[in-house]
């Protein structure tokens, strides 16, 4: 796992040196609108702890961490009309290493939703 560089601009979000549309802000979580959407809806939820991709926080965040964060991409989901309670889906998604084409070294999930997404992956 690559040392977590804590200069990335998610890092610089969280100390409040870089301004940010705010969706949502739990204990553990910052949930906010992404700058380039790619969607109607597109926020990005980041935890406040230093992880770089999902499996550093999987494996070594908190129980509380985790599931605050899980549960506040719930929230937001529904907030943003996006959730299968009331909306039409949406797609989640998490970029890890150069091979998932990670742009920030800070666990992130993408939600997108607003319109069909398509496929996520085209067949090959």
């Amino acid at each position: 796992m690559p040392a977590y560089d804590d200069s990335n601009i998610f890092a610089r979000i969280l100390r409040g040196e870089i301004p940010n549309d705010t969706v949502l802000e739990t204990e553990h979580t910052l949930v906010f609108r992404d700058i380039r959407p790619q969607a109607p809806v597109h926020v990005l939820a980041i935890p406040k702890g230093a992880y770089v991709s999902y499996d550093d926080f999987a494996a070594n965040a908190s129980d509380a961490e985790i599931v605050d964060f899980h549960r506040a991409l719930a929230r937001v989901t529904r907030e943003l009309g996006v959730a299968l309670d009331g909306g039409q889906g949406f797609r989640a998604i998490s970029n890890a290493g150069p091979d998932g084409v990670q742009e920030v070294p800070h666990f992130h999930m993408h939600i997108l939703g607003g319109r069909p997404m398509g496929r996520m992956v085209q067949p090959g």
